[in-house]
Parts: structure tokens; C-alpha cells; sequence
């Protein structure tokens, strides 16, 4: 049976990622920029192969057939302002994958104007409208397994709409998963949006308090290695989407190329997330290729091109920090927990518990985890999509729950604190009816990102079992029920 999954793509950068994982589905699918399927054929000839590929997946957990037999992406593309949806829907050679039904713009067309409580207000004005075409998606599913959101957490529509979007969603469907692609802005740089570490901090807590897992999509980090990794000098929008685009797609191989292992989300991620609030995964991925690379093409990976693909290499590889596409020090701290998603289609399992020992036994004190729990690494073998051509025969994707998270957040903190001290821009705050009479929910959310931070810090303790238990004044409780 199926069990089917949502996305929900709001804001301007929610939805060129989402575009850009839609592509990247078609492609692994074998699925036209119109829904239709293409001949197998194209593919033997393609491959100068005499057989076509054996279609052996499941489009139906992303994709549903309509009557004339397209396939159309279980997507909603939700925005304020018109322009990246239009773009999508009606412009680029995707236009007519989705449902014109699940597009929504609001009809005032101004978007958030980078303003967390305007995107806030907006949502819960617009609400019923968004939720008649998720509850009509969800009825079009079998077996709704949950949500993915796909959305930044800087600007306004993605931050201010995807958080209520996200509290809703927690009220609506209290017994399905959310996860959430969540883009951390640079905070190195000189800022686009000034307001970013308000919009960031309101966002977070609404992560923390209401999605069940959410994979990091870090700027910073994401820069950094099409810069040093793919040696491209400039990374475009284009580029850094592209590596997302893969991050996600590898993310959900196993759903949709059955094996006898992981095939289900809540089996993915359970092995991830041991305690309810720190569900913040990092990702790390190797080897890197560009979209639509050849076999005859250069790699993009620092080395001169990786000549020959191991289990055991893949696995290495996807530890070492300059893979780790979050800008924190994975040196520092320690692993929650790792989920290796290893792809190829002729991997031996004896392959997998070889690798893992050598691992074991080399590389232990490189690969510290937490004194209170297991110290294993969970790995899911996943096929390759048999459209496409590969230039390597094992690739993979590293999904890892790490203290160092603590860092990110932590940046996020001072960034705040620093404007929030001189009460900097908060004009437009006020201007809404949440921050009329007071600012208390900027304090409380910096409560919740504060001991986030200080339970991710306790995680490399010991004694992290007591943690939120004692009667102590100023002990973080989270003795609150895990959905």
C-alpha cells in the first residue's frame, strides 16, 4: 500500500527549491515536463542497451494519476506575491506537471514585505482557503503518511505563513508526520533581509514546537561547497537549488525504490530522532555530480575525479566536514545519531557490515556519539533510478542528528540579540496586531531557541536522561507528550 506524502511549497525560495525537486523527480521517474511517461525504451537506446529499464518504483507516493493517465505531484504551491509561482505554473517547461487546483496566490498579490507578522496574519486570513486543497489532496490518498514544507526561514511568506501553516497543520492532522526543508540564511555576510534574525527566531520556535523532523538547508554551508567542492566561482540561486534538489530527492529514495528495508518515513526517521525537540538533522552527500552530467564530463568533487566508488569510501566520505552541508563543527560535540541512505543497484549486503566494522575499529574516536545511548550507524540500501545514466556506481546520502546544532542556533541568538538590544526595525512589527500591545512573543520565542540550544549541549552529557526532570529554577522543562 502506499503511503502518500504532501508537500507544501510556500514563499518565493520554498518554491524554486520545490520546483527544482519536482524536476529532479521527473527525471528519476522517468516522467515528462507534461506528466507523461516516457517510452523505456528511449532509455536501452539511450544506454545502448537492448533491454529497457525495469520500472520497479512507487511514483505514487509523490505523484497521483489523473483520468488521462498524467501524473501530477501531490503539491501545493502556496505564495503571497505572484511571481515565482507564476513562473513555475505558467512559464517554465513544468508548466503543465501541476494542478492549476493547488496553486495559491493571495489576491492582494504584495507578498510579507520580509515581515514574519504580516506573513503571521496573512496565513490565518487565508487559512480555509489553503486548507480546502490540503484536505482535497488528502482525500485523494489512500494512505497519507504525512508533510513535507518546503519554505525559508528568513524572509516573510515562508517564515510568517509556513509557521502558521505548520501550527495548523499540528491541529488539523495531529496523527501524520510534518517535516520540514527549512533554508538558514547566511549570517557571515552582509544580510539581504536586516530583519532576518527576527523573522529566524519567530520561525524556529514554531519548528521546535511543531514539526517532527527538520532537515537543516544551511546558505552558508550550501555556498561553500559549490564553491570549494564543485569549484564553481560565483554560485548561482541556480546552483545551491540544484544541490538541494538532490539532498531532498536522495532523502526520499527508499520511499520510492522499495527494498526490504526502510520503506517507510516513520521508520527513516524514528532510527533519527530519539528525543521529541532535537530533531534537527544535518546532510551530507558524495559523490557530487552537476545536473545532467555525463559520464565523460569532469567531477565536481575537490579531488580530480573519484575513479572508483566503495561502500566503504561512500561511508567515509559522508563524515568528513566538507561534505556536511551545515556550518557547524562536527568536531566539536558529538552524533545523536546517522542514517546512511546508501544508493546502487548491484551493493552486496555483506559490503554493508564489512564497511561498518572497519569503521568501527578505525575510526571510532573520529566518530564520537552520545555517552547515554547506542553508538550506531543506521544504513538503508536504496536502488538507482534506472532513467538515468550514472557515473558512479555507489553514491550517498547522510542524514545525522549532531550537538553541534547547538552552534548554528546559537549564532542565530547573538544575531538577534545584537539588533534586539538597540530595538532596532520592530516599527513594522508593531504595525501588527501580535506586537500591538507588547513584544513578549519575541521573548518567548528566544526562550525556546535558548533551551534548545542548552538541551542539544546537555545531549553530551552523561546524565542527559535527567535533563528538563529536576525542580531546579531555570531548568528547561520538556516534559511535554511526543505526538
Amino acid at each position: 500500500m502506499p503511503r502518500e506524502i504532501i508537500t507544501l511549497q510556500v514563499g518565493q525560495c520554498g518554491n524554486q527549491i520545490g520546483g527544482e525537486f519536482w524536476k529532479q523527480l521527473c527525471l528519476e521517474h522517468g516522467i515528462t515536463p507534461e506528466g507523461t511517461l516516457r517510452d523505456p525504451w528511449d532509455y536501452a537506446n539511450a544506454s545502448n542497451n537492448n533491454t529497457p529499464p525495469v520500472m520497479d518504483d512507487r511514483k505514487d507516493v509523490f505523484f497521483y494519476q489523473s483520468d488521462d493517465d498524467h501524473y501530477i505531484p501531490r503539491a501545493l504551491l502556496i505564495d503571497l506575491e505572484p511571481r515565482v509561482v507564476n513562473k513555475l505554473a505558467h512559464m517554465g517547461a513544468y508548466r503543465k506537471l501541476f494542478n492549476p487546483e493547488n496553486l495559491f496566490i493571495a489576491e492582494e498579490g504584495g507578498g510579507a514585505g520580509n515581515n514574519w507578522a504580516s506573513g503571521y496574519r496573512q496565513g490565518e486570513e487565508h487559512y480555509e482557503q489553503v486548507l480546502d486543497m490540503i484536505d482535497r489532496e488528502s482525500d485523494n490518498s489512500d494512505s497519507l503518511e504525512g508533510f513535507k514544507l518546503c519554505h525559508s526561514i528568513a524572509g516573510g511568506t515562508g517564515s510568517g505563513m509556513g509557521s502558521y501553516l505548520l501550527e495548523r497543520l499540528n491541529d488539523h492532522f495531529p496523527k501524520k508526520l510534518i517535516q520540514t526543508y527549512s533554508v538558514f540564511p547566511s549570517w557571515t555576510d552582509q544580510a539581504d533581509v536586516v530583519v532576518q534574525p527576527y523573522n529566524s527566531l519567530l520561525t524556529m520556535k514554531r519548528l521546535i514546537l511543531n514539526a517532527d523532523a527538520t532537515v537543516v538547508l544551511d546558505n552558508t554551508a550550501l555556498n561553500r561547497i559549490a564553491t570549494e567542492r564543485l569549484r564553481i566561482e560565483n554560485p548561482t540561486i541556480d546552483h545551491v537549488n540544484s544541490l538541494v534538489a538532490t539532498i531532498m530527492a536522495a532523502s526520499t529514495t527508499t520511499l520510492r525504490y522499495p527494498g526490504y528495508m526502510n520503506n517507510d518515513w516513520i521508520g527513516l526517521l524514528s532510527s533519527l530522532i530519539p528525543t521529541p525537540r532535537c530533531h534537527f538533522l544535518m546532510t551530507g552527500y558524495t559523490p557530487l555530480t552537476l545536473p545532467g552530467e555525463t559520464t565523460s564530463s569532469r567531477s565536481m568533487d575537490s579531488e580530480q575525479g573519484i575513479r572508483k566508488t566503495t561502500v566503504l569510501d561512500v561511508m567515509r566520505r559522508l563524515t568528513q566536514p566538507k561534505n556536511i552541508m551545515v556550518s557547524a563543527n562536527t568536531k566539536t560535540g558529538c552524533y545523536i545519531s546517522i542514517l546512511n541512505i546508501i544508493q546502487g543497484n548491484h551493493i552486496d549486503p555483506t559490503q554493508i557490515h564489512k564497511a561498518l566494522q572497519r569503521m568501527r575499529e578505525k575510526r571510532h574516536a573520529e566518530i564520537p556519539f552520545i555517552p547515554w545511548g547506542p553508538a550506531s550507524i543506521q544504513v538503508a540500501l536504496a536502488k538507482k533510478s534506472p532513467y538515468l545514466p550514472h557515473r558512479h556506481k555507489v553514491s550517498g546520502l547522510m542524514l545525522a542528528n549532531h550537538t553541534s546544532m547547538a552552534e548554528l542556533f546559537q549564532r542565530m541568538l547573538n544575531q538577534y540579540d545584537k539588533i534586539k538590544s538597540r530595538n532596532a526595525f520592530l516599527e513594522n512589527y508593531r504595525r501588527e496586531a501580535m506586537f500591538e500591545e507588547s513584544l513578549e512573543e519575541f521573548d518567548h520565542s528566544r526562550e525556546v531557541v535558548q533551551n534548545l540550544v542548552e538541551e542539544y549541549r546537555a545531549c553530551e552529557r552523561s546524565d542527559y536522561v535527567n535533563f528538563g526532570m529536576s525542580d531546579t529554577p531555570g531548568t528547561p522543562n520538556y516534559a511535554s507528550p511526543v505526538r
